[in-house]
């Protein structure tokens, strides 16, 4: 029993001691500066991750564009594997067909058509 008083008082004292305070306070703000060190590391690793794709990003939506532009021009010539209005209604630039332009349905010819 005397060595649990004597351990209870020794717990209070060094409790109540300021080298005791001072000490876990320097190792709390220790492990901080470690832990914060480290997230800076890895927020530069990651910034320059972020700018190398992004540039990866601009280079491929570059080598699209050129790749487009190529096929519209190979469109454009005598050659014509695909017609440059069917590339530029697939691409989303085809001008919208004025009435003069349209063809009607009844003028194309039809197939078969269904009844249900």
């Amino acid at each position: 029993m005397e060595f649990a008083n004597k351990l209870s008082n020794l717990a209070i004292k060094a409790v109540n001691s300021d080298a005791v305070v001072n000490t876990f306070l320097a190792v709390s703000l220790l492990a901080i500066t470690v832990r914060s060190v480290n997230q800076q590391k890895d927020i530069k690793a990651l910034e320059s991750e972020k700018e190398s794709l992004v540039n990866a990003n601009k280079a491929i939506k570059k080598t699209m564009w050129d790749w487009k532009q190529q096929l519209f021009a190979e469109a454009a010539s005598e050659s014509l594997l695909v017609p440059l209005a069917t590339l530029k209604s697939i691409y989303g630039e085809a001008p919208t067909p004025s009435t003069g332009e349209a063809v009607n349905e009844e003028s194309k010819p039809s197939a078969a058509k269904f009844v249900v």
